[in-house]
């Protein structure tokens, strides 16, 4: 197991906490975070401060409960593969919704310097629909 991977999980069970320090502890300053077109937070942010307002705010204010699950890690050194599942209610609609993803980590000497996300946001979609 390496240490990527350890930094990785860590942010996983930092998430799981509610700990969103601790999840953008791990990117690096310059680090690219990149939401699924399609997504309802979809597009690119650049280092912790943005991800943190343009993302981890909107998620944890819009809904109830959410989660990024992981049910799989791949190591494979400098990018780690994180496949599992998002689930939560929308808290405008009052739907549930639960959605697998793939995260892909680039990360060097610890920091993540890249972050992408996919998943179907057709069924994310679905929950935010009245």
């Amino acid at each position: 197991m390496s240490d990527n991977l350890d930094a990785v999980r860590a942010s996983y069970a930092a998430s799981a906490a509610g700990d969103v320090n601790g999840i953008v502890s791990l990117l690096a300053p310059g680090a690219r975070w990149t939401e699924m077109a399609g997504f309802p937070y979809g597009g690119t942010y650049v280092g912790p401060e943005q991800v943190l307002s343009e993302v981890f705010a909107k998620l944890g204010g819009e809904w109830e409960g959410y989660q990024a699950e992981p049910d799989e890690y791949v190591d494979g050194g400098d990018v780690i593969v994180v496949i599992g599942h998002y689930s939560g209610v929308y808290r405008a609609t009052g739907k549930s919704m639960r959605v697998r993803f793939t995260h892909v980590w680039h990360l060097e000497d610890g920091l993540a310097t890249r972050f992408e996300q996919f998943t179907d946001t057709a069924l994310v979609r679905e929950a935010l629909a009245p």
